[in-house]
């Protein structure tokens, strides 16, 4: 049985204890609209003695806190704009994401959307991760509410179907009494919090990385290929017989008097493959082996085809859909060395999205495929991983996002005492509104462009 059905049993579980839960606390729960609110004073001693016991400390970082938020605002607002001007001038960009701009964080996301650039997001990860982000990001608001003499009513937890967060509750009367630099680094410290728990864990991941994976094969992206007019074309021959995993329907093509293989004849440009040994033995997966020679890495894939002479046959491994592959493949001839057809494009990181990604992930050799180095433990390990990889990157997520100008969000505080402390209440209020309807405007176009792209 695979740990996505224990994972639902998991989530099924979870709700029915939801339920129970919040039917025998119904005294101590308040319901405001669709969310359920249960208080209670769990965690206000500890906020009380980190707040007064590291009084200093805390002082200390409040202009630190302010400072990374203002960055935090201005790196954020930079990538909702880029971000933006992707989906609406690039609708395969948005096909490529597949994800709604606007998407609560809930289970499964790439399992129901399809994304295949994350990793799975099980009930159990997310159930562990908005907790240690949830409760440390509150707990950093309380403690600096604390040290500057706010009184901290309640502490809790808020229930919107089976999905659930944690908040503190200080006196917002007493905040509003505080000056500037205090309220500022209230509102900012969650952000700081979930900056913090983004560094923490990156160095967890990579150090679980390091340890317990090696690198076990090449991952090759494409034929080789070049690109052709169709003014060049001298003749189409017809379909080809060359059968390989995701490309159907290849059709033979005269070119600048060289074979190629192309996808559609009707394009005024196509990519062309070329008509190479690894084309026409359809190789496909992740290329584990050479002969008798292991391939892990690129320098071994390098080394082992310089041994050979051009018009040799070999035996290439692959892995493919966790199964073992042998192609039989005749060396072709390039500039007087031994070919075989196959490119290896490293990961481009102009997109916003990949960006992030190969930042998380620097550490990993492009092309190169990874597997954990015990296999009897094979699934605990990447299972580790995947959860490491998703506590490092929600908290960074978190920490961006709940810096945006908007009033649902720190950063809306944030940004109003900002502007209240540039002009004045009134003049505040007003570009603090314009703000919001620009933004939730701009929201409004993003999910239109998607829904349009998608559909």
């Amino acid at each position: 049985m695979s740990f996505l059905a224990y994972d639902i049993g998991f989530f099924v579980l979870f709700c029915l204890f939801v339920v129970i839960f919040l039917y025998l606390k119904r005294n101590r729960v308040k319901r405001e609209g669709l969310i359920y609110l249960y208080r209670s004073r769990v965690g206000v001693k500890a906020i009380d003695y980190f707040g007064l016991k590291h009084k200093k400390l805390v002082s200390a970082l409040e202009w630190p806190v302010i400072i990374i938020c203002y960055i935090t605002m201005a790196g954020m607002l930079y990538l909702l704009f880029k971000i933006s001007y992707a989906f609406l001038r690039f609708p395969e960009f948005v096909r490529a994401v597949k994800i709604p701009p606007i998407m609560p964080l809930i289970p499964y996301i790439p399992e129901i959307f399809k994304v295949e650039f994350l990793p799975p997001f099980y009930f159990t990860y997310w159930i562990v991760v908005l907790a240690v982000t949830a409760i440390f990001h509150e707990f950093f608001h309380g403690i600096f509410s604390k040290k500057n003499g706010v009184k901290i009513k309640r502490t809790g937890f808020y229930f919107l179907g089976p999905f659930t967060g944690a908040f503190v509750e200080p006196d917002e009367n007493e905040i509003k009494k505080l000056g500037f630099r205090k309220q500022a680094a209230i509102f900012g410290a969650g952000s700081f919090a979930n900056w913090i728990l983004t560094i923490f864990f990156f160095f967890i991941m990579w150090g679980f990385f390091a340890l317990t994976f090696q690198p076990s094969g090449v991952i090759f992206n494409s034929y080789a290929f070049n690109f052709i007019n169709q003014s060049e074309i001298q003749q189409v021959v017809g379909e080809s017989s060359i059968h390989i995993d995701g490309i159907l329907n290849l059709t033979e093509i005269k070119a600048n008097n060289k074979t190629y293989y192309v996808k559609n004849v009707s394009e005024s440009v196509m990519a062309a493959y070329e008509d190479s040994p690894a084309l026409k033995a359809g190789l496909s997966g992740v290329i584990v082996g050479m002969d008798d020679d292991k391939i892990k890495t690129y320098n071994d894939l390098r080394d082992s085809l310089l041994k050979r002479k051009p018009r040799e046959g070999i035996i290439i491994k692959t892995i493919y859909n966790k199964t073992q592959r042998e192609y039989k493949v005749t060396l072709g001839e390039k500039n007087g060395k031994p070919y075989v057809g196959i490119l290896l494009i490293a990961p481009v990181s102009s997109g916003i999205f990949s960006r992030i990604r190969a930042w998380l992930t620097f550490f990993k050799e492009p092309n190169t495929e990874y597997t954990p180095e015990s296999a009897k433990f094979r699934d605990l390990t990447v299972f580790i991983y995947n959860l490491l990889w998703w506590m490092t990157f929600i908290n960074l997520s978190v920490a961006l996002g709940n810096m945006l100008p908007l009033g649902i969000f720190d950063g809306g505080r944030f940004f109003h005492i900002t502007m209240k402390k540039l002009t004045n209440e009134k003049i505040a209020k007003k570009i603090f509104t314009v703000v919001t309807y620009a933004l939730l405007f701009l929201f409004l176009l993003l999910m239109i462009s998607w829904a349009f792209s998608i559909f």
